[in-house]
């Protein structure tokens, strides 16, 4: 009886300091900040304007991540509402709806840490003017590391997005881009800077683009944010445009 107490206590004692040791690797781990929480799931709704030379186009997105088998992967999907203004035409509709898989192969908070991801793009809108009309491969890497222990997180990532499908009266879509984020934390405050820097190998334009972010924490589990966006370079996508969203972790 004694052997079995003491093989109790032991048992007791390893499940404490596992969890102990799970707790503080959590809490160390690079992605946990803000918007790049893939250990929870998450829920991302968000509204962006953009200004076009043709006129605006509203895009009102929800995104759900979903952490699956060791945590490691992390499946997202995109449900976008398109608004289309110009001086001819007002439309609403489903835009392409996206889904994908993230994998992080390494995570160390000194060091910082690795993912991947692949996503496909559906041609799915219901109308021409708010989608693609292509079938669209991204593939990307992401590195992030804390600049500052705790206080600036850098991420930077790179991805192609590859048309493979789709409507033959519409360009094929071969982009390029490489973008750096930058997260400035303050207690329950963010700001954060990004610049993305493209080429479209279609139209051999550069269609860049940068933000700055500004971000709160409202209460443990959910945050709010805004972010003023420019468009600059050839063949630019967008002048100017304006996000506001709410993330939710549970």
């Amino acid at each position: 009886m004694k052997k079995f107490y003491l093989f109790l206590l032991l048992f007791f004692l390893i499940t404490f300091f596992a969890k102990a040791q799970d707790i503080e690797e959590a809490a160390k781990n690079v992605y946990t900040e803000a918007r790049y929480h893939y250990y929870l799931k998450t829920i991302l709704l968000f509204n962006e304007y953009l200004d076009t030379d043709s006129g605006s186009f509203n895009t009102t997105e929800l995104r759900f991540l979903h952490p699956i088998a060791n945590k490691a992967w992390n499946l997202r999907l995109d449900l976008p509402l398109i608004s289309t203004n110009s001086s001819s035409d007002n439309k609403t509709g489903i835009g392409d709806i996206g889904a994908g898989i993230s994998y992080i192969p390494y995570l160390e908070h000194q060091n910082g840490g690795i993912a991947f991801r692949a996503r496909v793009i559906s041609n799915s809108a219901t109308d021409p003017a708010r989608g693609s009309g292509k079938w669209v491969f991204a593939p990307a890497v992401f590195y992030g590391k804390y600049l500052k222990k705790d206080k600036i997180l850098w991420i930077s990532s790179l991805e192609n997005q590859l048309s493979f499908a789709g409507s033959d009266n519409r360009d094929d879509i071969n982009t390029t881009s490489f973008e750096n984020y930058f997260m400035f934390i303050m207690g329950k405050n963010w700001i954060a800077a990004d610049a993305a820097f493209r080429y479209n190998a279609t139209n051999k334009g550069f269609p860049n683009n940068a933000f700055l972010e500004f971000g709160r924490k409202i209460t443990a589990n959910d945050m709010a944010y805004i972010h003023p966006s420019m468009g600059f370079g050839s063949h630019k996508s967008y002048n100017f445009g304006i996000e506001v969203g709410m993330l939710i972790l549970f």
